[in-house]
């Protein structure tokens, strides 16, 4: 594979300062995954525990018995999963920075999927067993239960919530799951982001019924105590890191917009400074929530920065994001006037120098998913031996038009040292590789061997879109690349 470069090198847009010395990274502790993972164990084990020391296995006995039994377990543990699921997405600093947003947004909806399915069982099987108690038809039993039971209309309504966000969960229609076609069923990210808001409604609802007539709740005070404070927890934690702790960054920060940029048909550079912005401690290749004053506030859009945070000469701070406009949200972009209010939350997700393991690095974009690779380049550490930036990038697009930032990396990689590589071409027909069609000779993971020999010595970074995402994670699988040296940020929900 051979190095093309398709523009000759301009002065870099960000001036001296994109090639000025990196900050040192800052490590992740590994512990802080440990001690979510034997947390989150350890309360769902205390919940079982719960279960059996109140009469769950002396209970199963009999037909009904065991139907009681077995949806008074079902729903406990659907109860803690999906606090667990809220939790998870409650973007707790450790905890994100532990699993990444990519890592958690799985775990998020295998958790979500695993706690409705026990929903669906625990009404199932309550039914049966209250009906068989009573001796009396299941449909009764329902109506019995509606009407009868202390909350339970308010259970049915966060029961039909949760019912609508797990449906706006599947495949064909989460954002960035189809393409933008007149046919395509995905949701718009703002639209699904709405209404995955009522997960939150649905638990609200569900509380009251489990805290008024569930047996496992009353059964003794440490049961009691124990599901009372698991609740207020998860509410405070949601209120302090998803509304408060944005709110007074935001303050502190005051981001106004300064400067917007078209840099290609319809791509724009954002940037913004604050007085105080370095509070928010972004790192470069990370990604923020952000919302613009005006129409439209309410909404957030994630978007990496493109380059590392910059002390002006003023003392204050600037950040900046580059966006293609292709949503309704990253379409407003263009039309964001110097001195607009920029609200954030944030900074999220592990695609930085902290996250890595060796000193020598891959980074693989495409198209407008360079932008965080971008920002990596220039925080990335040097060679204490060379002082040199260790580093490969390779750039894949379709079109001259898909070229976003090639000036800037070029300055980049030619001050600091490293490699850049640019790939022009449209997709392989018929095969899911990261290649373009003139390299279609080679196997995607030949092709990562030619133009990095010793990639399984580095760590990789990697963005751009799902499916070719995919097949650049395979073809580092197939080569042998150890999974914790593979750092990557999917941006499907």
């Amino acid at each position: 594979m051979s190095t093309q470069v398709t523009m000759p090198p301009t002065p870099n847009r960000l001036g001296a300062s994109a090639v000025a010395a990196p900050r040192e990274p800052r490590v992740i502790p590994s512990w802080w995954r440990d001690a979510s993972i034997v947390v989150a164990w350890g309360l769902g084990l205390f919940v079982v525990a719960l279960w059996v020391t109140n009469g769950g296995i002396a209970g199963l006995t009999s037909t009904s018995g065991v139907l009681d039994e077995s949806g008074r377990l079902t729903g406990l543990i659907a109860s803690y999963l999906l606090l667990l699921q809220v939790l998870l997405m409650a973007r707790v600093p450790f905890v994100e920075q532990a699993f990444g947003q990519d890592g958690l947004t799985r775990l998020h909806r295998w958790v979500g999927f695993s706690s409705f399915t026990l929903m669906l069982a625990h009404i199932a099987l309550i039914t049966l067993g209250y009906a068989a108690d009573a001796h009396q038809s299941i449909w009764g039993q329902i109506v019995d239960f509606t009407l009868t039971y202390p909350a339970m209309l308010l259970a049915l309504a966060g029961t039909v919530a949760l019912c609508l966000v797990v449906v706006t969960s599947i495949k064909p229609l989460r954002p960035g799951s189809a393409t933008r076609s007149p046919r395509s069923r995905a949701l718009r990210y703002e639209s699904w982001h709405l209404l995955h808001l009522y997960a939150y409604l649905g638990v609200g609802l569900a509380l009251p019924h489990q805290l008024w007539t569930g047996r496992d709740f009353l059964a003794s005070p440490v049961a009691t105590a124990f599901w009372w404070a698991l609740y207020a927890a998860v509410a405070l934690t949601v209120i302090v890191f998803r509304v408060l702790l944005p709110l007074a960054r935001t303050q502190r920060a005051g981001l106004r917009v300064t400067r917007v940029e078209e840099i290609a048909p319809g791509v724009v550079n954002v940037s913004a400074v604050g007085r105080a912005t370095a509070a928010l401690d972004a790192r470069a290749g990370q990604f923020l929530q952000w919302r613009f004053g005006g129409p439209g506030v309410t909404r957030a859009n994630p978007y990496s920065l493109s380059a590392a945070p910059r002390v002006r000469d003023d003392g204050q701070v600037e950040l900046r994001f580059t966006a293609a406009m292709i949503g309704d949200g990253s379409r407003r972009l263009s039309t964001l006037t110097p001195g607009t209010r920029v609200l954030v939350e944030g900074p999220y997700g592990r695609m930085h120098a902290g996250a890595a393991r060796t000193r020598a690095s891959l980074l693989i974009g495409a198209g407008i998913g360079i932008t965080p690779l971008r920002a990596l380049l220039d925080e990335l550490p040097s060679d204490p031996a060379t002082g040199r930036l260790d580093a490969t990038v390779i750039h894949r697009h379709s079109t001259d038009d898909d070229l976003v930032l090639d000036d800037e990396i070029e300055a980049i990689t030619a001050a600091r040292g490293g490699q850049y590589i640019v790939l022009r071409g449209h997709r392989i027909p018929g095969r899911e590789s990261w290649l373009p069609e003139d390299h279609r000779h080679l196997s995607d993971a030949d092709a990562l061997l030619l133009a990095c020999p010793d990639v399984r010595e580095r760590d990789v970074y990697v963005c751009g879109g799902a499916g070719w995402m995919r097949a650049v994670e395979r073809a580092l699988r197939e080569i042998g690349v150890p999974r914790k040296q593979i750092h990557v940020e999917h941006f499907t929900y």
